[in-house]
């Protein structure tokens, strides 16, 4: 099966959608809003004159938004209306970035350089079936004494079912999950079925695939939150800017971070 093919299709219809959707709202970043949560930007830091490769990057917002925060910024995606849009959306901003079309496999291939940071945030890994080789390219882009900055839905909550109802999925990485969806996580509705190609990738299986490239783990946090309202019918507002499943409040972790460093 050709995921990268299948999975290109899906967010090139998806940036299409995304881009005008309230759940992005690009008019009020445009006026100044970041779009990064707190996690990240607890995990961040400072990253003022730092170099970031931003992999998944979709169509930029939040590498525009580390732009912002003074990074020299790279973004990599596989959609190449992504790309499109978000060059489109530096050139609106008046910031400066990179914007890279192609896969975190092919990555090495196409940026030829290394950086202080790299940075994935959120529906990034499981759209990879490799977790070692993924690992391989994070670490290849690391300085000495560069940081991965990651944080991610947790591994727990795409064990559930499509509706967050009952355990459908394994937790550890195994066969692909083939899932036919009519809509996107924003508020806009897709016109036709699409099909995707995912992975779910334990805990243990990130670290390692990370702590093979000689990178050292520095934090770890898990969180029984998400910070975006992602779980339609089945939602529940647990706090300003968190949001959990009905029925399951607070009782599932939803969300991690993690930071991982080489050694300088």
């Amino acid at each position: 099966m050709d995921y990268l093919t299948i999975n290109r299709q899906v967010w090139d219809t998806r940036t299409d959608q995304h881009i005008g959707s309230s759940f992005y709202d690009v008019e009020g970043w445009l006026a100044g809003k970041t779009s990064l949560n707190s996690i990240e930007l607890d995990v961040l830091g400072d990253i003022e004159g730092k170099r970031v490769l931003h992999l998944m990057c979709h169509f930029g917002m939040d590498t525009l938004s580390m732009a912002r925060m003074g990074a020299e910024v790279t973004g990599l995606d596989l959609s190449p209306r992504a790309i499109e849009e978000a060059r489109k959306l530096a050139d609106k901003a008046g910031l400066q970035a990179t914007f890279v079309n192609g896969d975190v496999y092919s990555a090495p291939d196409l940026i030829d350089e290394q950086f202080d940071i790299v940075f994935m945030s959120y529906g990034t890994v499981g759209w990879l079936p490799d977790i070692k080789k993924w690992g391989s390219v994070v670490g290849s882009f690391l300085k000495p004494g560069g940081r991965f900055v990651f944080a991610e839905f947790h591994p727990a909550l795409w064990m559930l079912d499509e509706e967050y109802q009952f355990v459908k999925y394994r937790y550890f990485t195994g066969s692909e999950a083939i899932i036919d969806t009519e809509g996107t996580y924003t508020d806009v509705k897709e016109e036709k079925l699409q099909t995707m190609v995912s992975w779910n990738h334990g805990l243990a299986d990130v670290i390692n695939a990370l702590h093979d490239q000689n990178l050292s783990l520095k934090h770890l946090e898990e969180y029984d939150y998400s910070p975006y309202p992602i779980f339609g019918e089945r939602e529940a507002v647990l706090g300003p800017n968190q949001w959990g499943i009905k029925g399951m409040e607070r009782k599932l972790p939803l969300v991690y971070s993690l930071v991982m460093e080489r050694a300088s």
